[in-house]
């Protein structure tokens, strides 16, 4: 199995390095993420699908038809390592550690990620008889991870979960929050693969700033947004909105009667990548703009 686990880390790598022709390393690598992200995110959330579509098309249309064929590659060594992992040693952190494999590191920022065993003693003591309370209180425990880099520990708190024989794919929650791009990308790709159901944001954990939010398919196609409120701050967050009245008409219906009775927005409205001006719009625009496609009269 170690091999196996070995075959698919070392081809993604080598995949990557075929790819750059023309790029650096790094711009592939993150091409890579980005796109990998965009065509899982967008099986399940209607949500900005069209302008990440066009992103994923400008991102991909870059290459030749050679080396675009590459990239779907690249993803299925990444699910078949990250499948090893799971049933070997539990989750761990895979892009991470190609991430440095591939001296990344240096290149930009100087960013180094949680070595994987020290994670792994960290997420041991936390979860404990602490974490099987909060199941047998509330059905689940919900983890929040400021700074997620690649998702190292949230990955070993799913892995330690696995070992207490608890389920971190109905069981566990989370909200992880990154400030760059690239790490919002990796963790969002993992958590999504390995079925952890969370909202990967990225945004500003220290300033309360979003400026998009992921959601992993499980997290989607098992209604979390309805169990527990994931972000930086309680504020009302635009996204979140518009997924819990396409889910739910009856809710939509009730949002859509507000414009009856006016009133003004909560403070500190957020929406994900949404414009500046229109944050600053009262809530019940954004009843009447973003709720209309419920009513074929408008």
């Amino acid at each position: 199995m170690a091999n196996a686990i070995g075959a698919h880390h070392k081809e993604l790598i080598n995949l990557i390095k075929q790819a750059a022709y023309k790029k650096s390393i790094y711009q592939v690598f993150n091409d890579f993420l980005e796109m990998s992200a965009i065509a899982i995110s967008n099986q399940t959330n209607f949500l900005h699908r069209e302008k990440r579509e066009t992103r994923y098309l400008e991102i991909i249309n870059s290459y030749d038809k050679k080396h675009q064929q590459l990239f779907p590659l690249m993803l299925f060594h990444l699910v078949e390592a990250l499948e090893e992992k799971t049933r070997v040693t539990g989750p761990e952190d895979v892009l991470g550690c190609i991430f440095h494999e591939l001296e990344l590191h240096n290149e930009y920022k100087a960013q180094f990620f949680t070595p994987q065993h020290i994670s792994d003693a960290m997420a041991q003591m936390i979860c404990g008889d602490k974490s099987q309370k909060a199941i047998e209180e509330n059905g689940f425990i919900h983890v929040c991870e400021p700074a997620a880099g690649s998702g190292v520990m949230v990955t070993s708190f799913c892995k330690a979960m696995q070992q207490a024989s608890l389920n971190y794919c109905s069981q566990l929650v989370v909200t992880a929050v990154d400030i760059d791009l690239s790490c919002t990308h990796m963790a969002y790709l993992q958590l999504s693969l390995y079925g952890v159901p969370a909202v990967v944001i990225h945004g500003n954990t220290l300033t309360c700033e979003e400026w998009s939010r992921w959601y992993t398919p499980v997290y989607m196609l098992n209604n979390w947004i309805w169990r527990a409120h994931c972000g930086i701050s309680q504020k009302f967050c635009l996204d979140d909105e518009m997924i819990k009245c396409a889910s739910e008409p009856m809710y939509a219906a009730f949002r859509k009667i507000e414009r009856l009775f006016p009133k003004k927005a909560p403070e500190n409205v957020e929406s994900s990548e949404a414009s500046t001006e229109e944050n600053e719009k009262p809530l019940e625009v954004f009843t009447i703009k973003h709720l209309s496609f419920f009513d074929d009269d408008e």
